[in-house]
């Protein structure tokens, strides 16, 4: 079958069953397209009912609202919190966090190894030293004060070494 239009636009070659064929797989395709778009849409219409239930354009801007004033709240309290946790960090730096021990025997004739130095120190490396001597006629404690580290009355060998242990935990 021969048509004039399609010899005046140069297809008067091709047959006119090729071109029924394009053009049902192009409406095929176009149907497949429409049907896909119509579930989209009716995905996102239930969405958005879910999302406006009994819900008004008055109630959704007071519920908008409520969202940036609990915004604002929580922003108080996270710098309120940062705060807090700055003061508790400067409080910690003079609490013991260190902690050095020695157990050892004080006498020869002595085991067990009953007598004891004991080192704490805060963040500074501040703090004290009690030396635990213990003998058979009881057991004595000494106390020497630690600033930055040093102490101004010379160690016995086990308290070196316990504060040697404080200041490299």
């Amino acid at each position: 079958m021969k048509s004039q239009l399609l010899e005046s636009i140069g297809l008067g070659n091709i047959d006119i069953a090729y071109i029924l064929i394009g053009l049902l797989i192009l409406i095929l395709i176009l149907f497949i397209l429409l049907i896909v778009s119509m579930v989209k849409q009716s995905k996102l219409k239930k969405r958005y009912e879910a999302f406006m239930q009994g819900s008004d354009a008055q109630s959704m801007e007071s519920q908008i609202a409520g969202l940036f004033q609990d915004i604002d709240t929580l922003k108080k309290d996270t710098k309120d919190n940062g705060k807090e946790i700055r003061h508790i960090y400067k409080r910690l730096e003079t609490v013991f966090q260190k902690i050095g021990i020695v157990k050892y025997d004080a006498f020869k004739q002595m085991g067990g190894q009953l007598s004891y130095s004991l080192a704490l120190l805060d963040e500074g490396n501040n703090g004290f030293i009690i030396n635990s001597v213990h003998s058979t006629d009881g057991c004595y404690s000494y106390t020497k004060e630690i600033k930055k580290g040093e102490c101004e009355i010379s160690l016995g060998e086990e308290e070196q070494q316990a504060l040697n242990i404080a200041m490299n935990e």
